[in-house]
Order: C-alpha cells, then sequence, then structure tokens
C-alpha cells in the first residue's frame, strides 16, 4: 500500500506536557496502524545531553520519536511516557509522538559556535526507524544535517528500513565516524513473535547487517536483551552467533533483561499470561532489583562470549567502534546498576538517557 494513498485526520489536537503548542493527532488508514495515534509535535532542542555522571560513551542523543511500534514487552522506554501523560503498557505501543521539526531545529544546534562536532547516538530511547518512519522520513534530514556538519553518529534499530538510508551513511563516513548496531534477541521464531511482537523479521535483520558491511558501514550485533528461559539456550543462541559472524558482524554483544520500575509491571503482567511457567523463576531472579542476579548475569555472559566476544556485552576494534551504540548498552547496564537505589531521574533525564 502506497502511503500517498493514505488519508489523515488532524482534526483532533492535544496538549502534551512539556511542549507549548497543542499537538496535532493523526491516524493513518494502514492495517499495521488502525489502532494507532501520532501525535506531530514541534521540539524546541532535539540534541539530548546525557548527564554528566553517567558512564555513557557519548555525551548526546537525538530521540525523533517517543513511543515505539515495535510494542517489545521489555523495552526499557516504556516509562518515559508517564512524563506524556500516557501509560507505560499498551499507550506506548499505540501513541507514538512525532518531532515534526526534528531536522530543521538540529540543523541550527549544530551550526552553533558552541557546538563541538561530539558524538551523537541515535535509538538509544525509542527506535528512530520504527515503523511510522517510512511515512514522515525524518530521518533522511537528519542524516542530512550531521553530514553535512561532518558530525561522529551511530544508530541502533531493529529495522532493516535503514537500508533506505545507506547512501547518505556512506557519505557521512566519509566526512566523520559513522557506525551501526542491529539489535536482534534471537532467530527463534516463537520467542521473537512472542516478545517483539511488530518489528522486522531477525533475519531480514541479519541480512541488514551483512549489506552494510559490505558496503564498508561498520556494523554489528547486539543480542539483547538475553531473557531466562525465554532465549538464552544455546541452541538459541549459537546460531545466532555464527549467522552475525557470517554477516560480517564488527562487533557482537549481549546483555541480560533488567526490570525497572513500570517496565517489571508489563513484562511479568505478559509471562503470567503466556509463559506461567516461568513465573516463580523470574520473581525469584529479580525479587529484589531490577537486574538479574551477578551469577545469572555471568552465565549468560559466557554464552555471547562463545561467539568470540570477549565479555559479556560489547566488542569493539577501533575508536569509532567503542562509540558507537552497541558499548553504550553495556555502559547502560553499569550505569543502571550503579544508579538502582537511588531516586528516578526527571523526565528530561529519562529521554537523554535512554
Amino acid at each position: 500500500m502506497r502511503w500517498s494513498s493514505l488519508t489523515l485526520d488532524g482534526d483532533e489536537r492535544r496538549r502534551l506536557p512539556g511542549y507549548r503548542d497543542p499537538a496535532a493527532v493523526r491516524r493513518f488508514e494502514a492495517p499495521e496502524a488502525l489502532d494507532m495515534r501520532f501525535y506531530e509535535v514541534h521540539a524546541k532542542s532535539v540534541l539530548n545531553r546525557v548527564p554528566e555522571q553517567s558512564r555513557m560513551p557519548f555525551r548526546w542523543t537525538i530521540n525523533p520519536y517517543r513511543g515505539c511500534s515495535h510494542a517489545c514487552n521489555f523495552c526499557f522506554a516504556r516509562p518515559t511516557h508517564v512524563f506524556l501523560g500516557f501509560n507505560p503498557g499498551r499507550d506506548f505501543e499505540r501513541e507514538i509522538v512525532v518531532k515534526v521539526n526534528a531536522p530543521e531545529i538540529l540543523r541550527a544546534e549544530l551550526a552553533r559556535p558552541s557546538w563541538k562536532r561530539e558524538h551523537v547516538a541515535l535509538g538509544t530511547n525509542t527506535d528512530p526507524y520504527q515503523w511510522v518512519e517510512s511515512r514522515y522520513r525524518l530521518m533522511v534530514g537528519i542524516w542530512e544535517a550531521l553530514r553535512d556538519a561532518a558530525n561522529p553518529c551511530s544508530v541502533l534499530t531493529k529495522s532493516p528500513l535503514l537500508l533506505r538510508d545507506l547512501p547518505l551513511m556512506l557519505e557521512m563516513a566519509q566526512r566523520a565516524s559513522f557506525s551501526a548496531c542491529l539489535s536482534i534477541p534471537t532467530l527463534d521464531e516463537k520467542a521473537w513473535r512472542a516478545t517483539e511482537p511488530h518489528t522486522p523479521s531477525p533475519r531480514a535483520r541479519l541480512e541488514a547487517v551483512a549489506e552494510l558491511n559490505q558496503a564498508g558501514i561498520p556494523t554489528g550485533v547486539l543480542i539483547a536483551p538475553l531473557m531466562p528461559g525465554i532465549n538464552d539456550a544455546p541452541h538459541q543462541i549459537e546460531p545466532l552467533l555464527e549467522q552475525a559472524r557470517e554477516a560480517g558482524a564488527r562487533n557482537i554483544g549481549g546483555a541480560t533483561l533488567h526490570l525497572r520500575g513500570e517496565v517489571r509491571t508489563v513484562f511479568m503482567d505478559w509471562l503470567q499470561d503466556q509463559r506461567p511457567d516461568l513465573v516463580p523463576r523470574y520473581q525469584e531472579l529479580y525479587r529484589r532489583r531490577a537486574y538479574a542476579p551477578r551469577e545469572e548475569r555471568a552465565r549468560l555472559a559466557r554464552l555471547v562470549r562463545r561467539g568470540g566476544a570477549p565479555g559479556a556485552f560489547w566488542r569493539g576494534s577501533q575508536p569509532a567502534d567503542r562509540a558507537a551504540t552497541g558499548e553504550a548498552w553495556a555502559a547502560r547496564e553499569r550505569e543502571r546498576e550503579r544508579r538502582e537505589r537511588s531516586a528516578p531521574a526527571s523526565p528530561a533525564r529519562q529521554e537523554s538517557l535512554f
């Protein structure tokens, strides 16, 4: 179905916390989006500063969308929807905020004399290549702005839609460091459809990894989250590691599931409905904190290490790779553990951190 044949209903408007003007609410007459609403907002800024105390390897992020239609039941970004007046469950998947002026605002921010061309990471909150990006095409303008500014950057996504922008990525790579990472938690079709119901096929993501690397874009694979009893069996992980290597993955890493705040409720409700046999195990693993016990994390790290990755999370052979998004997941895991018993971050920090 061609996007140009779709109709939009822009009569409805809604004021969202943090935005001065009411958002225009759009609906698309497409099977994939019949029960979704898209809130078009004008952002004052799109470069989000990561707090100084964070151990992440980058200081700036861009999140053109808030909320995500991928509907991953483990998504760490779900709590950020609460600050928009939505719930972190179904609303996170069906009420999507679109920063329609993101490319223009970014271009202006990159042109400021005070801007030091620091590394910018995309895909650290919600997926910039989720389904509706094929309608709004915000990433095209964002990449053009970063290219023209010769600004180092990286992207993490679950979607092969990023191949649409490969020509721009090649242009960026000629002017500054650029790398990509595809998140692929499993090749197991049952586990995939149960936990990431609206994401593109894992095998299509692996094909994107191969195509990007063949084109000269350093691209890795992130096996995350690793979920005990769901996608952590050797017969599930080993084929993924093998195919990631065959795809030329520059880096292979993983991270264990963590359940913080509202994410715990969403995930445990899903577990009770779909895998009640695992409920006692998860109640034991996550009874005291958002993280699985150190021993469990070490066990899962060893499974990934068999594929050639030297640690539980990520391997980067070049400085540009170490600054890329896969390493960010490792840093975020450490950062979350450090802040486990601290107070929740402010809404602004929630978005910029994740």
